[in-house]
């Protein structure tokens, strides 16, 4: 299909992580091979995939609802005589719902879990004849990046890189193990080649992923993989997540100290700040466990900006657990931190433990710890103010003659600029900012880097 215009469209709705994301932009590449170009709305799209998150209940319900509109949408499609579009449900509410979803809604074609993705061209093929084969949720990670196209083609100079797959840890309150499976890394080898070829297409900054990112288990660890990656021309900037406390060794520490391009951003959830919780949640570290690797990481690289997951209303949990999660929180100041009140996730040991907490007294919780959560980022962002700080250019911003970019410290950050600085690193001088973001002016008048 090279050099032809596509001449079947796909839609594809991604829910959840970053993880999610990348494997929606590899469905594409899988799919682009057989003529499926993307575009931006389900209807008139001749295949629809929802790429599902299953962390928590409503992001499970959203895709049923999702599944309901886009019935109607077909029907109405081919009441007009136009062709009749597939339907597909991928990722972790694919894996462990299946047979549920084919149950509830009947219009859906094919069910891929997110270790089978690489197999949609064969599994529609075989949809289309006679709807055949509907469920494919299988676990060889190894198999799926051998089977993916390796001219992976970026949309921009920001890409994300997985590195590692599934989960040994068994939180008690998360699916995560039974849906992707057991902990996997890639070959070095082949992550190189990956961040290499997206360099090579203009790609300035990588975050590598994995739902356990740091137990990476190439040669070397996590660590010897960024020192890897820093060494290759033209790509700048390095970040990682989903980390965890456990597998936070001295020598991604030392990295972040060491490695200039390894950005000075580290996503590190602790969930709660309670060690009673955390021992039922099976996290397998303390509050004061965390807060020393926390002073261990900034002791490596004085500014780096730290961010994190919480969970509030975890069964048991009470006053004293929660006010000693407000503790932790003060103690570490946050640049920005993801916080949810516990979800009761069906199969998980967490759903059968006694004490429940009522969904009020999660409300409440969630309400005092985001007004923390907010005031710290703000005052970040504050701090930041009268700095000149490296803005990679990402996009025009809703403005005329505005660019968009992103600071070290992963903020958006809004400068009048001239579109011939898209995807260059520029030093700009802040001058404002608000929760969610900077805006500043270009610090000096900057030459445009050699392509």
């Amino acid at each position: 299909m090279s050099g032809s215009a596509p001449q079947k469209r796909l839609y594809i709705k991604t829910y959840g992580c970053q993880m999610n994301v990348y494997d929606s932009e590899r469905m594409a590449d899988v799919l682009s091979p057989l003529g499926y170009g993307v575009t931006d709305s389900p209807e008139g799209a001749d295949l629809v995939v929802l790429n599902t998150c299953h962390i928590r209940e409503k992001a499970t319900e959203k895709v049923y609802s999702e599944l309901g509109k886009l019935k109607e949408m077909r029907e109405e499609r081919m009441a007009q005589g136009g062709a009749r579009s597939t339907i597909v449900v991928a990722g972790c509410v694919a894996q462990a719902e299946g047979e549920e979803i084919m149950r509830r809604q009947p219009a859906v074609d094919l069910v891929v879990g997110p270790q089978a993705y690489h197999q949609l061209p064969e599994l529609i093929a075989r949809t289309h004849r006679a709807r055949g084969e509907r469920l494919a949720a299988d676990f060889a990670a190894d198999v799926k990046f051998d089977a993916l196209p390796t001219d992976r083609r970026p949309t921009g100079v920001t890409a994300f890189l997985t590195v590692q797959e599934g989960c040994d840890k068994f939180c008690t309150f998360c699916v995560v193990p039974y849906t992707r499976g057991a902990e996997w890394s890639r070959p070095a080898e082949a992550i190189e080649a990956e961040a290499r070829s997206l360099a090579g297409q203009g790609v300035r900054e990588v975050t590598l992923l994995g739902q356990n990112v740091n137990a990476y288990a190439g040669e070397g660890g996590l660590a010897a993989l960024v020192r890897r990656l820093a060494a290759i021309p033209g790509l700048d900037r390095i970040r990682y997540t989903t980390s965890h406390p456990r597998d936070m060794d001295e020598a991604l520490i030392a990295a972040h100290g060491e490695v200039d391009a390894l950005m000075p951003y580290l996503h590190l959830p602790v969930q709660s700040g309670s060690d009673r919780i955390l021992k039922a949640m099976n996290r397998a570290h303390t509050a004061g466990s965390y807060l020393r690797l926390i002073e261990k990481t900034r002791a490596a690289r004085p500014d780096i900006a730290i961010s994190g997951d919480f969970i509030v209303g975890f069964p048991g949990e009470r006053d004293a657990d929660f006010e000693a999660t407000l503790e932790l929180v003060r103690a570490v100041g946050h640049a920005s931190a993801f916080s949810f009140k516990y979800s009761r996730r069906p199969g998980t040991p967490a759903a059968a433990m006694p004490g429940q907490v009522d969904e009020a007294v999660k409300d409440e919780r969630l309400a005092r710890l985001n007004a923390l959560l907010e005031a710290q980022q703000r005052a970040f962002n504050a701090a930041q103010v009268g700095r000149v700080l490296p803005v990679l250019f990402e996009r025009r911003g809703r403005h005329t003659g505005q660019l968009v970019g992103r600071s070290p410290y992963l903020q958006s950050v809004h400068v009048s600029a001239p579109d011939r600085l898209l995807g260059q690193i520029v030093p700009v001088r802040i001058e404002s900012a608000a929760r969610m973001s900077l805006a500043g002016v270009l610090a000096e008048a900057p030459e445009l880097e050699p392509a």
